[in-house]
């Protein structure tokens, strides 16, 4: 029997790399970080390219027994921590980590430490995925078991693409690629159903009720990046350039005439991912080149949560609850 294929949470936008790469767009074309955050920006893509790969190829199976998937779930045992992709079943959960890293790949154990060869010869290391995955499985062991649930639990990585060429797999940990996700996942043990319908329903909704939503540092923290090397004004949507201007209930790009009657909603957050936790009025009118009375009217406008009062104002930005 076919059982319908549930996905409970799907991946949602990607605040690092929406911060990245709105920091690229505002600092000089030459400023010294743009390299490395060029270099994140791809590290990011690839690993949500890795990530949407795995979710299609687990759409296109059909399981015949009960069963939620839970994509990019973050929660708190003794430390917080990480799940690329949960599978969760009566019998079991299993733990899936995706790698998206190009080259000829070598698992180390001892160390733990994942070894990337490009083509060029050149040798770069990372963190074990192999021991990642594990230490995740762990603490969602932990986790389970302060909520009196006891399943076993699985790990294994997940390379995006087969032009990954794994020359040497880890000791314990499976290694697949997303087709094979699937047929991993119907050779694991389903002898003993563990979880009755209602606990199985209920933990599925514990782990959506427990999800700790990830908001990055602002990446001028991150990256050291000196506040007044991020150039301000209102970028315009439809050609890119800076310095769009506020006419009566919109604004108004100077190069193309673009009308985007949002265009300070999109500078808000910006500042949010790039500048700081914290905006105050001066900080709005500042960034988003208007007067004071305009930047409390914008500021009031977007339901952003305040503290504070009148001159000592600080704004926040909940960026799960106002997605802009």
């Amino acid at each position: 029997m076919e059982v319908e294929y549930i996905v409970i949470k799907h991946r949602g936008r990607s605040l690092p790399l929406e911060g990245v790469q709105a920091s690229i767009k505002r600092l000089h074309p030459r400023h010294a970080v743009i390299p490395i955050l060029t270099a994140k920006e791809f590290s990011l893509e690839a690993g949500i390219s890795g990530e949407i790969k795995l979710a299609e190829a687990l759409h296109k199976h059909s399981f015949p027994f009960e069963h939620r998937v839970i994509h990019d779930l973050s929660l708190a045992s003794t430390t917080p921590f990480q799940i690329d992709s949960l599978f969760l079943t009566p019998f079991y959960a299993l733990v899936l980590e995706v790698k998206n890293i190009g080259g000829r790949l070598e698992f180390r154990d001892n160390p733990p430490q994942l070894i990337r060869t490009r083509e060029t010869g050149e040798v770069d290391g990372f963190e074990s995925a192999a021991a990642q995955v594990e230490r995740n499985g762990e603490l969602l062991e932990g986790w389970l078991k302060s909520k009196g649930i006891y399943i076993p639990i699985f790990q294994a990585v997940v390379l995006a693409y087969p032009k990954q060429i794994l020359d040497r797999a880890p000791a314990k940990t499976p290694v697949l690629f997303p087709n094979h996700v699937p047929r991993y996942i119907m050779e694991l043990p389903r002898k003993e159903t563990l979880l009755d319908q209602k606990t199985f329903n209920w933990l599925a909704e514990e782990f959506l009720d427990r999800h700790i939503n990830y908001v990055p540092r602002p990446v001028c923290e991150t990256y050291n990046i000196p506040r007044k090397d991020i150039r301000t004004g209102v970028i315009c949507l439809n050609c890119g350039v800076i310095g769009m201007v506020k006419i009566k209930r919109s604004w108004r790009c100077r190069s193309c005439g673009f009308l985007d009657h949002r265009a300070h909603e999109r500078g808000v957050r910006e500042w949010f991912l790039i500048m700081g936790r914290e905006m105050t009025n001066k900080d709005c009118r500042e960034f988003l080149g208007v007067d004071m009375n305009i930047a409390s009217r914008i500021l009031c406008s977007m339901d952003l949560n305040s503290i504070g009062s009148c001159r000592y104002r600080r704004y926040t930005l909940d960026f799960h609850k106002k997605d802009l």
